[in-house]
């Protein structure tokens, strides 16, 4: 299923009040995770932090806390996190294409080149010009990262103090500044960790094999008082926390950067959707992630062990989690500690309990429908426009029990007869979680766990069924236009989400043929495995749509308005279809129970812009998408 982790995207990233370009910088893309070779010298990156230090005269103990609270000193040759960050000192260089296919999921906004201009998001520049080497060697990720990242530390220091002790003790207010944010709180917390880490040592093995060593040193005593100089502003009061009584729930502010102030409902903007995720890394790091600048936030941090949960944005706010800025707009997004290939061992019984009562919970509180259609994975939200949605992500992966957690929050997919009507009925995809074992191939980049050291076929409990192009075992599987273009087929890759159906789900019965069953799935008619109708039950009360005449319906990611209902002053966002699909004449699929109006948001004037047109959200393929009312005509199956 194609993952980019966090591939789980690139950067979401703004400026207060305005938009951001997820999800987090603690989870590299796919790409990133195959590290390229190094660019260091032979002796290792231990030695480039040593050499480094002593040119630009920092600690060497502090160069490399600041490198493991930015990158753990992984190098990521070549590729850049999802803060728009470059090897180990994080030496960011962020471009507007990494803001539309970030987390915010910005693609066509017209305002993108204004909303990275901020200097704390070209890092990498300014470094490569202290250490006077081109820029493109410090975006490599080795030697040249290093000596960038330790001239920038230097320059922070030498600006604050006017010199550059050789004491750690000394360094904590430049510390504090080479965390990017503006916000006093923030920075502290960033030095607090680096000195954590100076005083208690660090040792790991980086990704691509490098042995690390940071000595402890108890006996540092950091210059607080620094931060002072530094003249950021403070934190507002962290609100209340927004949870039912019987989750242990604190407050933690993400970064402004990574989400967008707003008064949801009350503005207008409905909150439509809760969108479940993993960190692909710890409950700690995912909560430290957010509160840097330049990255990604979801309102809610669950932890694995025991439920516990940080919010870390108010839900009346955006927070950049869902890598599509209209779906963004309307959701609220909660993270789950774990790792998509190794959900099984990471999603416990006291994780689904807390997240299906705060599901209730905020359920209750905005009106969200407790459908599948409304409660979704990040794996079924679209792509915004055509270049995003081969890269969207697949957490919470195949592991998430969705059976059992719709039953925990009082909707079970399950409920009704199980079976399969005849043609132009509806089914609910709903095999039994822990007997529906199906085989997945699993690769290192899928698992920044570690725990997948080469790729490996794997059966399991999982929550899909594998959809092929004709009722047979043997035949290929259905292979996803973005995807696979060109008609390949699909693969049993745990990230190959287009060539499965989800628990829950709901689609138009298109065919039946002894043991399989067809349906209308991403304009095409695809089969799956349902002998005596065991993995689905009967759906009633679905609305359906088909198109409303003889042409294809477009297919959209998300729902803007026509550029000419824009007022004056205002960019429209680019609405485009996504040209590798379409709703061809003839095909039925089941679409939530009304449409909703077209419409948009400018945080930086706190206006949402309201359209004229309706659209529908559908089940279209493992992902929702969405389709203008005007172009379908809608029928209810009972």
């Amino acid at each position: 299923m194609l993952k980019r982790k966090s591939g789980r995207l690139l950067p979401a990233i703004v400026t207060s009040g305005a938009l951001a370009a997820s999800c987090l910088a603690l989870l590299p893309s796919a790409a990133a995770q195959a590290d390229g070779a190094q660019t260091g010298t032979a002796a290792g990156r231990q030695a480039d932090f040593a050499a480094a230090a002593a040119e630009f005269h920092v600690p060497v103990s502090v160069l490399l806390g600041v490198a493991y609270q930015e990158s753990r000193w992984d190098a990521h040759a070549g590729q850049y996190n999802t803060g728009g960050g470059y090897g180990p000192m994080n030496l960011t260089d962020v471009t507007p294409k990494m803001l539309a296919d970030g987390a915010a999921g910005a693609a066509g906004r017209a305002d993108l080149g204004k909303l990275t201009a901020d200097p704390a998001l070209h890092t990498l520049p300014a470094a490569a010009k202290l250490a006077g080497v081109p820029a493109e060697r410090l975006r490599a990720g080795g030697r040249d990262n290093i000596r960038g990242g330790a001239a920038l530390l230097a320059s922070y220091e030498k600006a604050l103090t006017g010199t550059t002790s050789a004491d750690p003790a000394d360094w904590y207010g430049a510390v504090a500044r080479y965390s990017q944010s503006p916000d006093r709180k923030a920075a502290a917390t960033f030095a607090d960790r680096v000195y954590a880490g100076l005083k208690t040592g660090v040792r790991r093995q980086t990704t691509d094999g490098q042995r690390m060593r940071l000595a402890a040193d108890p006996s540092v005593r950091p210059a607080t008082a620094q931060l002072d100089r530094l003249k950021l502003r403070a934190a507002p009061a962290a609100p209340a926390t927004e949870c039912p009584a019987t989750v242990d729930c604190t407050f933690v502010a993400a970064d402004p950067s990574n989400g967008q102030v707003a008064n949801r409902p009350a503005d207008g903007m409905d909150v439509k959707y809760i969108v479940i995720h993993d960190t692909e890394g710890s409950y700690a790091s995912a909560i430290a992630t957010f509160q840097q600048p330049g990255g990604s936030s979801a309102h809610y941090v669950m932890r694995a062990s025991d439920g516990a949960v940080t919010q870390m944005v108010p839900t009346k706010d955006l927070s950049f989690h869902a890598g599509n800025y209209w779906f963004n707009m309307h959701s609220i997004g909660i993270e789950h500690e774990g790792f998509a290939a190794q959900g099984a061992t990471w999603y416990t019984q006291t994780q689904y309990q807390a997240t299906a009562d705060l599901v209730k919970y905020l359920a209750a509180r905005y009106g969200i429908p407790l459908d599948r259609e409304h409660l979704i994975g990040h794996d079924n939200v679209p792509g915004p426009v055509n270049s995003s949605v081969a890269g969207m992500h697949w957490d919470p992966g195949p592991s998430w029990d969705w059976s059992l957690f719709m039953s925990l929050v009082g909707a079970p997919t399950n409920v009704h007869r199980p079976g399969v009507g005849p043609v132009g009925s509806v089914v609910t995809i709903s095999p039994a979680f822990a007997t529906n074992k199906q085989t997945v191939r699993v690769c290192p980049a899928e698992d920044p766990s570690g725990n997948t050291p080469s790729c490996v076929n794997r059966t399991q409990p999982v929550n899909f069924l594998p959809v092929r192009t004709a009722p047979s075992a043997t035949a290929p599987l259905f292979g996803d236009q973005a995807l696979h273009p060109g008609g390949a087929a699909g693969t049993n890759e745990i990230n190959d989400w287009g060539s499965v159906v989800q628990d829950g789900q709901q689609y138009v019965v298109a065919g039946r043929s002894v043991d399989w069953t067809a349906i209308w799935f991403s304009g095409k008619k695809v089969w799956f495995y349902n002998p005596l109708g065991k993995n689905t039950t009967i759906a009633t009360g679905t609305k359906v749509i088909k198109g409303a005449g003889t042409a294809a319906v477009d297919v959209y990611g998300s729902g803007y308005p026509q550029p000419g209902e824009y007022p004056a002053g205002l960019s429209p966002s680019t609405e485009t279809p996504l040209t590798s699909y379409s709703l061809p004449a003839g095909q039925a699929y089941v679409a939530t129970q009304q449409p909703v109006s077209t419409d948009d948001y400018f945080a930086t004037s706190k206006t949402l812009v309201v359209g004229g047109g309706k659209m529908y959200t559908i089940q279209f393929n493992h992902r929702v998408a969405l389709v203008n009312a005007s172009d379908v005509t809608v029928g209810t199956r009972n």
